[in-house]
């Protein structure tokens, strides 16, 4: 699949699609998706066609595939996970006349879909000509609703429009199971594995306007239902009817349109699965959701979600004043950051949220790293949701390590249902950072919200199941400190190494904080079993963590003699060579010095409470000229250190790259799904970059200093129960509690009491930086200025 890049107007709480363009179809279907962490429906069109990966997900919902090797090795995971398309609710076909809508054929007199940022839907006006000759005004309006878990509807209306009398019209509204989808991008590792009719039809029941299909995954065997109700507004004559198969419930309703009249059309569908309950079971749940969404209504529906969506602002907008497309991006980015999570309820957040098929539909460790602190900070209900789906994975993680020969738990790299399901060791089991990115997770979602309950029950054991594993996977070198071997970085470029400084110093964090947990939860950590001795041997092991670094450069080494790797050939590499990954073989990329993504950057940001201002400076210039930003991950993480290191231009040329990644395909592979991780990255820029807000030892800091093709930059962050609002000018920093009682924070070092009144502070200028430099043809986008 080709993928083209999308154009859309500048607007600042809007997104919009005018015409249609088929080389933007993929993107346009993820980019105009709708979710709530438990429902994603993809954004193609009512009518199915025409269309690139018509999906529709439910979260946790996937199913098995045997994962193949050329050689099989004692501890590879034997099974894959895949995400399912699971019974598709949004069709809603026409046809007028004899003539099925299809925007091939006939006259597309206009066409305009919007996203409403505010409004939380989809809406969409076509005006058709049918080869008939008839015309048609088409609307819709889509939602997926974020109040209730289990419901999406849309509502569907058609008016004639033309002058030519009586027009007769039929509506098929369907749910199709077992939908036929191409393997789009086959020869892309990050694209998903091809299912052919995952589901088996177990139950299908139908009445009047209503049906409910009931299947089952062959080898997974998790059951799902989906069910569908109707309200109709009819102008004239109308005759309705109603089959239902195993694969397939379709209600039908023709009417007759006199001119200027118009038919409207409610479609309510619900969703709902289990791994345990029965057939009539799961349809029982899905016909009770069902019954009490039609009986709240549309408008109901609608003013829920307005209402939710604008306390979500409130507290989560991010309002830039100077570059209108990138305060579009980011509040693109925000929202789907906000469907990815807030329901998902003790499921996971994957990759690309629910809106398409790419990496599987798994999880990895960017959920943590990426996601969860934007929603610590906006949202906090649904990290202690996704937290606690972690820990519900806790003895599966524990089973891992024990199969590794190591205590504690060792949670998967990636993963639907918490086992591990990468089939690559390097670049997967190998990633044992993913462990203390939990970890962080964990003790951020408590320093941010005092929530003791979370802690006894759920945080408390996962911070000292992966401080075991810690104790167990590294260990002490006389006179060198404590060495974690063997592992992989955030960097995939540079797998399987000794002392990757990421993961000793995320782990040196992770058993500090596990010793703090058990202090505080004394009674939890003796249930733990936890020993004065296994206290006094993280504490240890924390102060005497191995962090590489070479004296003759002046620089921290990324993992062990990385300094001493031959140089890659940039100059060498032309742009169509990238990424490295499908040009080159990995032999020859582990060897080199190259960075795929931020490594030891992403540790000057997270762990920058373990560096000086000098090292960062001169750590950033010299990863600067070897990374090459393979992966949507990098740069919004390069974006925050480039801030802070005073590269005020760069952070904001990354900024526009990790918020502009889907909006513009930048990777070419947003068809597949959002990358949401980057689109939370918009945000992170905004606040951590720009804002330069830290809560290193759980307190609030910030070093604000903004680009300058920026005027101003707002934003807000919760914080133990308040609410504190941030506005930056090129001159000064504002702050002021919007909820709350007073709160402590740092501004350029200097610590001030923040209450309800604005407290105005000088933002210091900034001192002479050395300039840096990218590999050749790496440089990001320049924006505002002359490249």
């Amino acid at each position: 699949m080709t993928e083209g890049r999308a154009h859309f107007p500048i607007e600042p709480w809007s997104l919009t699609e005018v015409g249609i363009d088929h080389d933007s179809l993929a993107v346009n279907e993820s980019v105009f998706a709708l979710a709530n962490g438990h429902i994603g429906m993809r954004g193609t069109l009512e009518e199915g066609e025409p269309s690139v990966v018509p999906g529709t997900y439910l979260n946790g919902f996937f199913e098995e595939r045997p994962l193949p090797y050329a050689e099989a090795g004692y501890g590879f995971p034997e099974e894959g996970q895949t995400v399912v398309n699971v019974t598709d609710g949004k069709l809603i076909r026409l046809l007028v006349g004899d003539s099925p809508l299809d925007l091939d054929y006939g006259e597309v007199q206009s066409h305009r879909r919007t996203l409403d940022l505010r409004a939380g839907v989809l809406r969409r006006t076509t005006v058709w000509r049918s080869p008939n000759g008839r015309t048609v005004e088409v609307t819709s309006t889509r939602l997926v609703s974020l109040t209730r878990r289990s419901i999406a509807a849309i509502e569907f209306s058609v008016r004639c429009v033309d002058d030519k009398g009586d027009l007769y019209v039929a509506i098929q509204s369907d749910l199709l199971a077992n939908e036929l989808v191409e393997n789009a991008g086959s020869e892309d590792p990050r694209a998903a594995a091809a299912l052919s009719k995952p589901l088996q039809g177990e139950l299908h029941v139908g009445r009047g306007r209503h049906a409910v299909l009931v299947h089952q995954t062959r080898t997974s065997r998790l059951r799902m239902a989906a069910g569908m109700d109707h309200d109709v507004e009819v102008p004239d004559s109308a005759s309705e009817d109603l089959e239902v198969s195993p694969d397939l419930a379709r209600y039908t309703l023709a009417a007759r349109l006199p001119a200027g009249s118009k038919l409207r059309l409610v479609k309510y569908l619900a969703y709902g699965w289990s791994s345990r309950r029965s057939s009539p079971a799961v349809r029982d749940q899905v016909e009770g959701a069902l019954s009490v969404a039609k009986l709240a209504g549309w408008d109901r529906l609608v003013r829920e979600q307005r209402d939710l969506l604008d306390q979500h602002w409130a507290q989560a907008d991010v309002v830039i004043e100077g570059d209108d497309e990138l305060q579009q991006a980011v509040r693109v980015g925000v929202f789907h950051v906000l469907q990815a999570g807030l329901r998902a309820e003790r499921q996971p957040i994957p990759a690309k949220g629910l809106t398409g098929p790419g990496y599987d539909g798994h999880t990895f460790w960017d959920t943590e790293t990426y996601v969860l602190p934007v929603l610590t900070y906006t949202a906090p209900e649904a990290v202690r949701d996704a937290l606690m789906w972690r820990h519900s994975t806790l003895d599966l993680a524990r089973e891992r390590a024990r199969v590794l020969g190591h205590e504690g738990a060792a949670f998967p790299w990636r993963t639907i249902r918490g086992e591990e399901t990468s089939g690559y060791w390097p670049a997967g089991t190998a990633a044992f950072h993913v462990n203390a990115d939990i970890a962080d997770a964990v003790a951020r979602y408590y320093a941010a919200t005092f929530d003791d309950t979370f802690d006894e029950q759920f945080g408390v054991e996962m911070l000292v199941e992966t401080a075991r594993l810690w104790a167990s996977l590294g260990h002490f070198d006389d006179g060198r400190g404590f060495r974690i071997d063997g592992v992989t970085g955030p960097d995939e470029y540079t797998a399987v190494v000794d002392n990757n400084v990421y993961t000793n110093l995320m782990a040196q964090k992770n058993l500090r904080e596990a010793r703090a947990a058990a202090a505080r939860q004394p009674a939890v950590a003796a249930r733990l079993k936890v020993t004065d001795d296994e206290l006094d041997l993280w504490g240890r092991a924390a102060d005497a963590m191995r962090i590489p670094f070479d004296d003759e450069l002046g620089v921290h080494q990324t993992s062990e003699h990385f300094t001493r790797h031959q140089e890659w050939d940039f100059e060498g590499t032309p742009p169509e060579k990238y990424p490295l990954l499908l040009h080159f073989p990995y032999f020859e990329i582990y060897r080199k010095q190259v960075v795929k993504q931020a490594d030891l950057v992403m540790a000057l940001h997270l762990r920058g409470d373990a560096f000086t201002p000098e090292q960062k400076a001169r750590d950033f210039a010299y990863y600067e000229a070897r990374t090459v930003r393979d992966s949507s991950l990098s740069a919004a993480q390069q974006a925050v250190v480039a801030a802070e290191t005073g590269h005020l231009e760069l952070a904001y040329d990354y900024w526009g790259e990790a918020a502009l990644t889907d909006l513009q395909n930048l990777h070419g592979n947003s068809g597949h799904g959002l990358h949401i991780a980057s689109l939370a990255g918009g945000w992170t820029v905004a606040v951590a970059g720009f804002g330069g807000m830290r809560d290193h030892g759980g307190t609030l800091s910030f070093a604000p200093r903004l680009p300058p093709r920026l005027t101003a930059l707002s934003f807000r962050v919760v914080f133990l129960g308040r609410c504190l609002t941030v506005r930056v000018t090129q001159e000064t920093a504002t702050y002021r509690l919007v909820r709350g009682e007073s709160l402590t924070i740092t501004h350029h070092g200097e610590q001030v009491q923040v209450t309800g009144e604005e407290l105005v502070l000088p933002v210091p200028e900034l001192g002479p930086v050395e300039p840096v430099r990218q590999p050749a043809h790496c440089a990001p986008r320049r924006r505002g200025r002359p490249a």
